[in-house]
């Protein structure tokens, strides 16, 4: 199957700090998961099993908010021997901690929707975990007038983050029902600065470059030439390069004003493949 996911990150962070109430990381065939009493539930749900779907008001899931934004903030301290971050830009923290990931993921994975873990969102995709969203725009250091592209929209949450942070937000997703559900999802939540597209993001979105920031969220083999040209002198990339069965690199690609290219590697991360008609 012919895929450009959005979300399936299986990023294996061995030394994350699990919020109250979770216990050791375990691990399965996927990715490390930090457990809570809930995932009885959520078990059933994954096995296909129907099960009632929890409803959380909005305080809860304040408050469920501001503690993932603690998580990620230990995190990016763990990890900032590799990154080179020691903390995540503020703004970027606030934006974490106001959009509604719990919208974005399906309706019985919601009491969950907030743990620094990815989740199924159907079709063989995930929803990223946030640790990888925050560091993934951290490193694009957008700013207000800018055009971002992402490709791989996935159930949109990525883009949500983004269009809080830029001028106008332009997203592929090659998977049909997934396009037509964040785009639905997006226009619901309000955000009007982001304009999607159904399509192979291999070859970019030319009639709108070049773009300030571009965003990958599936593993390619190499960096995509189309996107390198579509990439405004100044502009910054993060994409994730390597093969399915093998380690793959997330880096971060700039273009110099004088537009030549340089590439930094900046974690090790487990991505599904970029794929399409390349």
């Amino acid at each position: 199957m012919s895929l450009t996911a959005a979300a399936d990150i299986r990023y294996d962070l061995t030394n994350t700090v699990p919020p109250p109430g979770d216990i050791a990381p375990v691990k399965d065939r996927h990715h490390h998961i930090h457990l809570k009493t809930s995932v009885a539930w959520l078990f059933l749900f994954l096995s296909g099993a129907a099960v009632a779907e929890p409803v959380l008001d909005e305080t809860v899931h304040a408050a469920l908010r501001k503690t993932m934004v603690a998580v990620i903030a230990a995190n990016a301290g763990l990890t900032s021997a590799k990154t080179g971050k020691k903390e995540f830009d503020r703004r970027v923290l606030e934006v974490m901690g106001s959009v509604p990931r719990h919208e974005f993921v399906p309706p019985h994975l919601r009491p969950v929707a907030y743990q620094n873990r990815p989740l199924p969102i159907g079709y063989g995709q995930t929803i990223s975990q946030p640790y990888i969203v925050a560091l993934m725009t951290d490193l694009l250091d957008v700013e207000p007038g800018d055009t971002v592209l992402e490709v791989g929209t996935g159930s949109g949450y990525q883009a949500a983050v983004l269009a809080n942070l830029a001028k106008q937000v332009l997203t592929i997703e090659i998977i049909k029902p997934l396009a037509e559900q964040a785009t639905a999802r997006l226009r619901r939540l309000g955000y009007r600065n982001v304009k999607t597209r159904i399509g192979d993001g291999y070859y970019g979105w030319k009639e709108y470059a070049p773009f300030d920031a571009i965003i990958v969220t599936a593993a390619a083999d190499h960096v995509p030439p189309p996107l390198i040209q579509q990439l405004k002198p100044g502009g910054r990339m993060v994409i994730p390069v390597g093969g399915r069965f093998f380690t793959q690199q997330l880096l971060l690609v700039e273009k110099t004003p004088d537009g030549k290219i340089t590439t930094r590697q900046i974690l090790p991360v487990r991505f599904v493949p970029l794929t399409g008609k390349h």
